[in-house]
């Protein structure tokens, strides 16, 4: 009898055991499920890159905000300088351009503009006669130049007042050139090399379109870009989640200030009706904060600085933002959780002043909703997620966002396809099992896509990547969201990438949670034939 209740007893314990280890699910979705998801990148929160044509009619569009300029003077063949990388006088005597040789346009119309320097300060000049130096902190009448251009590289630079510039034969930047100088070889002509025009987003449309056509632009773009016809698509092919991006300025809507353009409230209210439409879950991810957090288009900063932690207001600002949306959708069905911030930068944004954000905003949506999940996103570059796992930011349904790319870093320049897809089961899969296995928060892969650096990668090169990437990643016990559902870059496209057969979901769970199935169904087996051992 003894050795026949110990047998019952350790096959309940077991079949316990394994219900209650592994076998995630999420508050909210159907069936025990966990998040299957689809980032809407590129709608609420502009990426160029996702829908380039979205800049094609701005004029002189290759220097928008945040363009890297350098300045060659065509009579001494020295490059024009910022001693120090600012707060200097400016000089035009180096032979060899670098950091304090290269200056970022604030755009003041398609043909005036202001040069920061590489440590914040901006070129200034009194009027004409002046010498330029580099010495303002902020830019208004006395920091705008007039830049005419023959063609795309020689260019004029001209003061609000009219003298041009010129470079003395003594290396000095003046404005005191006499008339108005011809194309030839003058003081007064530079040769510009755009260096780096990568910055597309909300702040480089919107001003360089001017408020009047940003805001038509604007409107049929997030009208046509996601529709209900989307989330219906979504809904057929088992996704049950949406994370959208959103400015800050969605706050402020409808007027928010210059030079944002008001409307990405009415279009989220539309995602959230069409998501209960369909049963899917919505996740509000606050891409861009205040300042830019990290410096990057999608944060909409204007010139690739990142002001967001060295301000306490932007900082107090982003909890309004937070607490704006908490309180308007908390009691929606639709709304799955609050994502506080997308991709600090780790070489920008130190993990104290983050921690202390978090833990606000946690409480903040807190204040709203015991339910909703508060999702924090790891700092992008060098940073450990379980640096935030030790912070104790939140007690109940905190989930911690990791975004995974094989991308944007040389270590997989090189990697075949067989290459990359080893790396997903030798590197990613332990990470995500030992984040999974700590006493913390619930695990998304928020950011994930079908795309490498593999050349010339087949069809079904892409089918195993894909294939290798959703057997792991299915087991983050919070869940997955693509990135994302439309781009002109077409593996970046979940849409087409479904259409077109590169990218199979499937409805299997994850090899994990199928070795935990199968070991369920054994103890199971066992429980039940004991009565005939």
């Amino acid at each position: 009898m003894g050795l026949v209740f110990t047998k019952w007893a350790c096959a309940f314990l077991l079949c316990c055991c394994l219900i209650t280890s592994g076998v995630y699910s999420v508050e909210g979705l159907h069936g025990g499920s966990k998040v299957r998801g689809v980032n809407l990148g590129g709608w609420l929160v502009i990426e160029g890159w996702i829908k380039p044509s979205l800049f094609d009619g701005i004029a002189n569009g290759d220097m928008l905000d945040g363009t890297e300029v350098q300045f060659k003077s065509v009579t001494l063949h020295k490059y024009v300088s910022a001693e120090n990388g600012g707060g200097m006088n400016v000089t035009v005597d180096r032979d060899v351009p670098s950091s304090w040789e290269t200056f970022r346009l604030w755009r003041a119309s398609e043909s005036e503009f202001q040069f920061r320097t590489s440590e914040g300060q901006f070129l200034t000049c009194d009027g004409g006669g002046c010498s330029v130096s580099a010495t303002a902190k902020s830019p208004s009448t006395s920091e705008t130049y007039g830049i005419e251009r023959n063609g795309k590289n020689r260019i004029h630079l001209k003061i609000k007042g009219g003298a041009y510039l010129q470079a003395t034969t003594n290396g000095q930047l003046t404005a005191d050139y006499p008339g108005a100088p011809g194309w030839d070889d003058n003081a007064a002509t530079f040769e510009m090399t755009i260096v780096s025009n990568k910055l597309h987003g909300d702040y480089q449309l919107a001003n360089a379109y001017g408020h009047g056509r940003a805001k038509d632009i604007l409107r049929r773009h997030r009208n046509s870009f996601i529709t209900i016809e989307d989330f219906k698509f979504l809904y057929k092919h088992g996704i049950n989640t949406v994370r959208i991006p959103v400015g800050w300025w969605i706050a402020y809507d409808p007027d928010p200030p210059s030079p944002f353009i008001g409307g990405s409230l009415e279009a989220l209210d539309n995602a959230f009706s069409w998501a209960q439409e369909y049963d899917i879950k919505c996740i509000i991810d606050l891409h861009a904060a205040p300042g830019s957090q990290n410096g990057m288009e999608h944060s909409a900063s204007r010139d690739g600085f990142t002001g967001w932690p060295t301000s306490p207001d932007y900082i107090s600002d982003s909890l309004y933002v937070i607490e704006f949306l908490v309180s308007r959708y908390a009691r929606n069905p639709a709304l799955l959780g609050i994502e506080l911030l997308n991709e600090p930068s780790a070489a920008t944004v130190s993990l104290d002043v983050l921690i202390s954000y978090y833990k606000q905003g946690y409480q903040i949506v807190r204040k709203y909703s015991s339910s909703a999940y508060v999702i924090i996103c790891q700092r992008i570059g060098v940073a450990d997620p379980m640096e935030l796992y030790q912070a104790n930011i939140g007690s109940h349904n905190l989930v911690l966002d990791l975004h995974f790319y094989n991308l944007f870093d040389t270590f997989f320049n090189n990697m075949s396809a067989m290459d990359n897809i080893q790396y997903i089961y030798k590197s990613r899969e332990g990470q995500l099992q030992a984040l999974n296995n700590s006493n913390g928060p619930l695990i998304l892969v928020g950011e994930w896509v079908n795309e490498w650096n593999v050349t010339n990668g087949s069809q079904k090169d892409y089918q195993d990547f894909a294939r290798a990437q959703l057997d792991v990643y299915n087991a983050a016990s919070f869940g997955w969201c693509y990135w994302t559902l439309k781009n002109d870059e077409k593996h970046w496209d979940f849409e087409w990438s479904i259409r077109n057969n590169y990218l199979q979901l499937g409805n299997s769970p994850s090899k994990r949670s199928l070795n935990i199935l199968g070991l369920l169904g054994l103890a199971c087996t066992w429980f039940c034939l004991l009565p005939f051992l």
